[in-house]
């Protein structure tokens, strides 16, 4: 017995093995796109795995529409008559691959985030050497303007980054803005 996957796409469920084709609903997804569905059952060589560690891959085939349906209503004696049709929006989705680890994919993904985030942490700390003036959070705008004239410039420019990474206040960044440019 080949081996199968029963997969949940757009709120439906599906059977499907490797290299089959089908229609479901529209897919936000590009032609030629790979995507992977979730999976919720692995089975056809032994027992189901009701917990699976496996991804299916599905490649989008194209953007379709569906078999026209044409709907008409009449009320006998009225001369009431009304037609309408409508036509579903479909994806056709081929499926490439059943069995990839994911367990082997997250492991070798999270390495790789811990090394950027090592490298990125100093980087930040050699940018914001200077800190912010003692007291620079609790001051109002009015005792931020008038303090800011007696700053050195590297303190007005962690001020400014302080402000435009946190709360953003408009009158706090005009100020030190103004503070800059007479620094300048």
């Amino acid at each position: 017995m080949s081996s199968y996957a029963i997969i949940s796409l757009g709120g439906k469920q599906y059977r499907v093995q490797e290299g089959e084709r089908l229609l479901v609903d529209r897919l936000r997804a590009d032609e030629g796109a790979t995507l992977q569905p979730r999976v919720l059952l692995v089975g056809g060589n032994g027992t189901p795995d009701l917990a699976p560690s496996t991804t299916v891959t599905a490649r989008v085939v194209g953007h379709e529409l569906g078999e026209k349906i044409r709907i008409g209503k009449y009320r006998r004696r009225t001369g009431y008559k009304k037609h309408t049709g409508h036509r579903s929006r479909l994806t056709r989705i081929e499926i490439e691959s059943i069995g990839t680890k994911r367990a082997a994919a997250k492991a070798a993904a999270k390495p790789k985030a811990e090394k950027a985030e090592k490298v990125e942490k100093p980087a930040v700390a050699a940018k914001t050497e200077t800190a912010p003036p003692e007291g620079y959070a609790s001051m109002t705008i009015a005792q931020l303007s008038e303090a800011a004239a007696g700053w050195s410039r590297e303190q007005v420019d962690a001020a400014l980054e302080h402000e435009r990474s946190g709360k953003a206040r408009k009158g706090a960044l005009a100020a030190l803005e103004s503070a800059l440019e007479e620094k300048q």
